[in-house]
């Protein structure tokens, strides 16, 4: 009886390698699916990934609200939103927004409590680079000053998704601004 339980595990482990070999087998003969990223692409790897892809933060600052909801939802502070009022016509204007994708996690968490949909995650992901500074992305200009959303307004198209934090990474490295 023992002789019969040895010899049926010998069997069984030979036909558990001859699966396994079978499998290893199959794959010799198809085609390899490796693609030499980006070299050979055949199209744009950020136009295949589905719509809700969590890559690079951009913001369509002319729906924005200037709530700062995006910055007190961030659990890392990588969103900084300055908001001034001016105080002849007691209007309030931005004056910042920055964000900062070398800290940014891509929770979505920002993105979420925004009321008009300003902040949102893009397709683009590829921001390696040298510099850290690189990836601050600085959505208002310093000194300049935008006047809030206000909902009655009419704004046009909005910006293809994308297009915005592209842009941004492509320019030049700017200094750091002072948070004051």
């Amino acid at each position: 009886m023992k002789t019969s339980l040895y010899f049926a595990r010998i069997a069984k482990g030979a036909v558990s390698v001859l699966e396994g070999m079978a499998v290893t087998l199959s794959w010799m003969f198809r085609r390899p699916s490796t693609v030499q990223w980006p070299d050979k692409m055949e199209r744009e790897l950020e136009s295949a990934l589905p719509e809700r892809f969590r890559g690079i933060l951009e913001v369509e600052h002319r729906i924005c609200t200037g709530c700062q909801a995006c910055e007190r939802a961030c659990p890392i502070g990588c969103i900084a939103i300055g908001v001034e009022r001016d105080p002849e016509t007691k209007e309030r204007f931005l004056t910042r927004f920055d964000i900062d994708a070398a800290k940014c996690m891509y929770c979505g968490l920002c993105s979420e409590p925004c009321p008009t949909g300003a902040i949102r995650h893009t397709t683009q992901f590829a921001g390696a680079s040298p510099e850290l500074e690189r990836l601050l992305l600085r959505y208002i200009e310093p000194g300049r000053r935008i006047a809030p959303y206000k909902p009655k307004t009419e704004t046009g198209p909005l910006a293809p998704r994308g297009r915005l934090a592209a842009g941004k990474l492509k320019e030049p490295a700017v200094p750091e601004r002072s948070a004051g």
